[in-house]
């Protein structure tokens, strides 16, 4: 009984202290921004509404074609944003062009 119980409080007093796994990567949207544009000179290229989870969050693209950097934030509507991916050699796909009337 007595290693049942101490099993019991162990492992849920370490869930009770764990901290996130994704705490690291996430900060208040503004701060992220202001760090983004000073030390990376991104700026913002594409963004997104997802609503696939329980509250709707914001996919956004940061880029620069300075440094070739970018980063994908996760923002909720809490105001906090996640850093998902990073990385450099940045580069955009241009679209290819539509013509009216043309079958594509």
């Amino acid at each position: 009984m007595f290693k049942r119980l101490l099993s019991s409080a162990l492992i849920f007093g370490m869930a009770a202290i764990a901290p996130p796994a994704f705490a690291n990567n996430c900060a208040p949207r503004e701060g992220l921004i202001e760090q983004l544009q000073d030390s990376y000179s991104e700026s913002l290229s594409a963004a997104g509404l997802q609503n696939s989870q329980n509250t709707d969050t914001v996919i956004e693209v940061w880029s620069s074609d300075d440094t070739g950097t970018f980063t994908v934030l996760v923002t909720h509507p809490t105001g906090i944003s996640c850093v998902v991916a990073s990385g450099k050699n940045y580069f955009e796909v241009p679209r290819p062009k539509v013509l009216p009337g043309v079958a594509s």
